[in-house]
């Protein structure tokens, strides 16, 4: 049985910041990641479809990357959601996090049809900027590890009509 994410932070973001191609739910064509807490640690749960192989039976490094992008401002978010007080699902706006570095050594080549697992612990190194450290599983394989930078999202992200 595949495991689930009931209650993710991307669940929450307003309509206006839900747009990304990896993890907004508003974007029909995105990935439509979603990180939960999982213990003290985060979590996001995603199964790659055909059209993200690199060879036949391989999944492509650039939908691995986006994974590890995502679910870094995700669990930046989860973070400073919850020492603020609240959870995924309790009614409250989360904040929106950037990425500002994103590193990704690929351990192993990841193989397609099995669902991935991204696993973060996240470090709090300024009020606006968290560092998530994150490994990528397929099954019990460990595919891939990497570090995501992520910091508050400016207010000047704001689209201006």
């Amino acid at each position: 049985m595949e495991e689930v994410i009931t209650k993710a932070i991307q669940d929450d973001y307003p309509d206006d910041f839900a747009w990304c191609y990896g993890c907004g739910r508003l974007n029909e064509e995105g990935h439509h990641f979603r990180t939960g807490w999982q213990g003290k640690q985060t979590v996001t749960i995603y199964t790659p479809q055909p059209k993200h192989t690199a060879l036949p039976g391989f999944v492509y490094g650039g939908l691995i990357a986006s994974l590890m992008d995502c679910h870094g401002t995700g669990s930046a978010a989860l973070a400073l959601h919850r020492k603020n007080g609240h959870e995924p699902g309790d009614g409250s706006e989360p904040p929106r996090f950037v990425t500002a570095s994103l590193k990704v050594d690929f351990l192993k080549p990841t193989p397609q049809d099995i669902p991935l697992k991204a696993i973060g612990t996240v470090e709090e190194i300024h009020p606006k900027k968290w560092k998530i450290n994150s490994e990528i599983y397929a099954g019990d394989t460990l595919c891939c590890r990497g570090e995501v930078v992520a910091v508050v999202m400016p207010s000047t992200f704001i689209k201006k009509d």
